[in-house]
């Protein structure tokens, strides 16, 4: 069973990064992954670090732009590990999941 959620990563500067979240993606049966700009990629050390989930490095698709990654999403969620200056509505966890089941 394909679940219909694509993990987005945007500007990926650590390819090692890229294969972990591939690694991660797999272990969730997750299968959509779309590299919006990478800074290496591909790359050997993102392989070497997907462990079992190189198909979804091969079939990811690399995009230019965030628009065109999620051109076709009804809902997004985003985090960021940095503080953004963009402000918009922000969610606990439990509020965004109650948002994406609805």
């Amino acid at each position: 069973m394909s679940l219909n959620i694509r993990i987005v990563l945007v500007q990926t500067w650590h390819p090692g990064n890229i294969g972990a979240a591939a690694r991660a993606m797999k272990n969730m049966g997750l299968e959509q992954l779309v590299l919006v700009n990478p800074i290496d990629f591909p790359a050997d050390e993102a392989y070497n670090r997907a462990g079992q989930a190189t198909d979804l490095l091969d079939n990811a698709r690399v995009v230019t732009s965030l628009d065109e990654a999620i051109a076709d999403c009804g809902l997004v969620v985003a985090t960021s590990a940095r503080e953004r200056s963009i402000r918009l509505p922000a969610l606990s966890a439990e509020e965004c999941g109650r948002e994406a089941v609805s």
